[in-house]
């Protein structure tokens, strides 16, 4: 329990110390006006509540992310706590803070344009290609998995869901009823729809979060501690490196969260609300993670054994379905279930709405009209639907290197923004290194690519590349050149 509370103090504390640091780094000034006074159009770009404003960008980015991630994450034992706390603190929350604040500086641009800008064209156009791929994937992921959810919706443990026998035990229904309510989410004003339930959405998924947490605490589980080494081992002995830094994203880093920050850039009121909405709603999602890390740990007889015997039997939703109902009762567990579906349902509407403004921006169409707003929103759901037809699982497999993929190369897009404007580029450009060593060793050594080398060849070549971009980034620091 100690380790728990531990980090939940410093990740607390990190919000205050090292987010107002990189808020100094990048440089914050008032008297710039925002997107959504300078682009104000009553769509898209439109001065909103702050509080509005984190809560939004905190239910953008969760989805299942920070429930599902960590509880997979869990299985790693204690190194799942390391890997939280730091990489949301010096790389996650670094990340959402720069993919935010320079839209904020670039007219509400999407990331993929933002990238183009100080990369180049091939950047932009890999950018492009990668962050609508991975839209497209978290907003088909999103409409699966929480239609599954619903279909077998269950309050109990006896495997007997409420909807059974009637039409709404069908996944089929949920798919097209959450398609109709992300079509219309996607076209509508920002302010109109997720401005007004997500305040209400975010109540919902912090009263899960904190109420297991409370039950937690109250029944003293015997939470592993990160002085036990003997527990950083995966039950089915895959290696920590790189896997668990792919399975626990959301939590710690996400490429999908540069997607999102976006939008949010075009509603807030000034710059120096940025750390709130963007490096405070990261740290909001670590804690969520910690939670669930900590709870798929110690709530089940036998540990981290008793956690892989659940997750066979039924996946992440039959431990949150346990946990939930264990700890909260009926009523509390209602709720705390129905976080977890609405978690994902806000995020999936925003995948599309995303899409949507990076398109736009790429080709300069308008989004005053609505009739701009359907030319683009049609087909995207068209193909999205089409892509439900892939199967959960192997969209989900992809979804994992595309979204670290995309992060990796934002962060080389902010240490491009910050040296080019004379700031201190390392704060993004160690943690770009770090990701940059995990991709390449992912790839190599990851089932869903043709591979498959050893750990240690995918360590080497890792660690070569981070090595090879290490001394780049000296070399051009000493001569003043762009990056």
């Amino acid at each position: 329990m100690i380790t728990f509370l531990s980090a939940l103090v410093i990740l607390l504390l990190a919000y205050f110390i090292y987010g107002k640091f990189i808020e100094r780094v990048f440089g914050v000034d008032d008297s710039r006006p925002t997107p959504a006074y300078a682009q104000e159009d009553d769509v898209d770009y439109i001065p909103m509540d702050t509080k509005k404003v984190y809560l939004i960008q905190f239910l953008n980015i969760a989805g299942l992310g920070p429930i599902f991630g960590p509880i997979l994450g869990a299985l790693y034992g204690p190194a799942a706590f390391y890997w939280i706390v730091i990489g949301a603190i010096f790389a996650g929350g670094v990340h959402d803070y720069m993919s935010g604040m320079m839209s904020v500086r670039t007219e509400g641009k999407s990331i993929a344009e933002i990238t183009g800008d100080y990369l180049g064209e091939p950047a932009r156009y890999l950018m492009l290609f990668v962050s609508v791929i991975l839209l497209l994937f978290v907003g088909v992921v999103f409409i699966v998995g929480p239609a599954g959810l619903l279909a077998n919706l269950s309050f109990t443990n006896d495997g007997h869901g409420i909807f059974e026998g009637t039409i709404f035990g069908d996944t089929t229904i949920w798919i097209t009823i959450i398609f109709i309510y992300y079509f219309i989410s996607t076209i509508v004003p920002i302010d109109k729809i997720i401005g007004k339930i997500y305040p209400f959405f975010g109540a919902v998924l912090m009263f899960m979060a904190f109420g297991v947490a409370g039950a937690m605490i109250y029944h003293g589980l015997a939470i592993p501690e990160i002085t036990d080494a003997s527990s950083f081992t995966h039950p089915n002995g895959i290696p920590i490196w790189p896997a668990l830094f792919f399975t626990i994203s959301c939590g710690a880093i996400s490429g999908f969260h540069a997607t999102q920050s976006p939008l949010m850039a075009r509603t807030i009121k000034k710059e120096s609300l940025g750390r709130k909405v963007f490096y405070g709603a990261m740290i909001t999602e670590a804690v969520i993670a910690m939670i669930w890390a900590s709870v798929g740990m110690a709530f089940f007889p036998n540990g981290i054994d008793g956690l892989s015997d659940i997750l066979t039997k039924g996946g992440p939703g039959l431990v949150v379905n346990s946990v939930a109902v264990g700890y909260l009762g009926v009523i509390g567990g209602i709720t705390a279930i129905l976080g977890v579906i609405v978690a994902p349902i806000t995020s999936g509407d925003t995948a599309f709405r995303s899409i949507r403004l990076t398109i736009s921006d790429r080709f300069d169409i308008h989004q005053d009209k609505i009739k701009n707003r359907l030319l683009i929103a049609v087909p995207i759901f068209v193909i999205a639907f089409l892509i439900t037809e892939i199967g959960f699982a192997t969209i989900w497999m992809y979804f994992s290197f595309s979204n670290q993929l995309l992060a990796t190369i934002t962060l080389w897009t902010a240490t491009a923004f910050l040296y080019q404007h004379g700031r201190n580029f390392w704060v993004t450009a160690l943690p770009g290194l770090f990701m940059s060593a995990s991709v390449v060793g992912y790839v190599l050594m990851a089932k869903e690519f043709p591979f498959e080398f050893t750990q240690e060849v995918g360590f080497i070549a890792g660690a070569l590349t981070a090595l090879a971009i290490f001394v780049y980034l000296i070399i051009i620091s000493r001569k003043g050149s762009k990056v």
